[in-house]
Parts: structure tokens; C-alpha cells; sequence
């Protein structure tokens, strides 16, 4: 596409012209023509709806498809100009867009219909009650439940998520931190060792056969049916010398806290 071919003009009655003889014939130049006639009348429109994270050039593509599926629906025998009938057709495709690709999550279509509704209302109400109106006020302009409204405001919170790549800020060394660096997350070891330590100075309180159960079933991880196979005992007497092992272990525990808090 030229520099030329872009800035060139077309009056009322010549797009007008244009577009009948493509309704005739169809021809691929002539559409050619018309779209970059009406290119700047897409910008337009779409810039009308960025918000955030959408991006103008995306809502101009998504308004070109609008403006080509109006080329070739568009009928001149119905007596209206191809703005009225090709206007509401880019805007529709935007806003389809808007509505079903623009999600950070998966939601429910009601959800997504109703959410530009609401906030549609709730700047009608607050002029109208001068105040910030309840559920109540919104359900009942609406016309659905205040469930509803109440599922659709949670869910709104997903039109847009962060990475866990986004860059949040430099630290010292000058090293971009990540949403990423800043989540932690349990580490189990910690805790078994720390299990380990404290039955390590406990198990002098057990006798032979119960420090034996311990270490099979708290160290090697195994069943009370396979520690009474390795000693030769059933598992109902694994399970009663292991319990007798266990309430001298707590007693020995909780008095080494009497005497590390005092």
C-alpha cells in the first residue's frame, strides 16, 4: 500500500459510488479501495474502546473484520448510507471481542454480558442517588438477582491477571524482580527435620522395642503392617506398643518446653 494510496480522498458521492459498483461486482480492487477509505473510520471507533490492557491495534484488526463482513453484506437497494449499516457491524465485533477474548480466565458468557452492564449502571445510579448504590439498587435496575450481580462483580476480578514474569521493580545490585521471586512456598523438609531433632533427644525416654517401632514407622516411613513383619509382631501389637511410644514421647516433649520457656 502506498503513502499516495492512503491519503488519497473520496467525497460523500463517490464512496457512495464505489460501494454500489462493488455491490455489482464484487472486484477485489474495488474493495481494496473502500477499505482503506474507511480505515480511518475503524481507528476511530476503536480507539473509543481501549481500556487497559487492550490494545488499539488489536481492536483495529478486530474492526477490520467487522468492516469487510459489511462490504459484503452491505445491499444499496435499502435506501441507507453504508456508514449506518457498517458502524453498528465494527462496533458489534469489537465489543464480541471485548467480551469473550479479553479474560484473563474462563467465565460464564452471563457474566461476561452483565459485567459492562453494571458498571454502565452503577455510574447511572451514582449521579441519580448521589451516593454508590447497593446490590439491591443495581439488581433492581437490571432486572436479575443480587446473586447475580454479586457473581459477576466477583468474577469481574479476573478480566485481568498479572505473570508471575511481570517485572515489579529493580533491587539493589540493579536485578529486576519478578512477581515470581516474591511467592514462597512451604518447604516440608523443614519441618521433618526439625520432627527428626526433637525425637532424637526425646527417644531416650523409650525402651529398646519402642525406639525400634519409631524408627520404622516416623524414619523409614513404614506401615505398622510392614514394622511387624521386620520384628515378627502383628500389626495390632505394632499399633499399641507404637501409641504407649508415642504418649511417652509428647510427655518428654512437653516438659522440655516447661523448661525452655522458664
Amino acid at each position: 500500500m502506498t503513502g499516495q494510496s492512503r491519503k488519497q480522498k473520496y467525497n460523500a458521492e463517490e464512496l457512495k459510488e464505489l460501494t454500489h459498483q462493488y455491490w455489482q461486482t464484487g472486484h477485489a480492487h474495488l474493495q481494496e479501495q473502500l477499505v482503506r477509505a474507511y480505515t480511518p473510520l475503524v481507528e476511530t471507533l476503536a480507539k473509543k474502546f481501549v481500556r487497559g490492557q487492550i490494545m488499539h491495534e488489536d481492536l483495529i484488526q478486530v474492526g477490520m473484520i467487522g468492516l469487510l463482513a459489511s462490504l459484503r453484506r452491505f445491499d444499496p437497494s435499502f435506501e441507507r448510507s453504508f456508514e449506518s449499516f457498517a458502524i453498528p457491524t465494527i462496533v458489534g465485533e469489537i465489543k464480541r471481542y471485548i467480551r469473550d477474548k479479553t479474560w484473563s480466565v474462563h467465565v460464564p458468557r452471563r457474566v461476561k454480558e452483565l459485567s459492562p452492564k453494571i458498571k454502565r449502571v452503577v455510574d447511572e445510579l451514582t449521579t441519580q442517588l448521589q451516593r454508590s448504590p447497593q446490590i439491591s439498587d443495581i439488581a433492581q435496575h437490571l432486572g436479575v438477582t443480587e446473586e447475580a450481580v454479586l457473581e459477576t462483580l466477583e468474577m469481574g476480578r479476573s478480566y485481568h491477571s498479572l505473570s508471575m514474569d511481570s517485572e515489579l521493580e529493580a533491587d539493589n545490585d540493579g536485578h529486576t524482580i519478578t512477581l515470581l521471586d516474591l511467592v514462597g512456598s512451604a518447604e516440608p523438609g523443614y519441618d521433618q527435620i526439625e520432627q527428626h531433632m526433637m525425637l532424637d533427644r526425646a527417644l531416650h525416654v523409650l525402651d529398646k522395642r519402642e525406639r525400634e517401632i519409631i524408627h520404622l514407622t516416623f524414619y523409614q516411613n513404614l506401615s505398622q503392617k510392614q514394622a511387624g513383619d521386620v520384628m515378627g509382631m502383628s500389626q495390632m501389637h505394632i499399633s499399641r506398643l507404637q501409641r504407649r511410644a508415642l504418649g511417652k514421647l509428647r510427655e518428654a516433649l512437653r516438659v522440655e518446653h516447661l523448661e525452655t520457656v522458664t
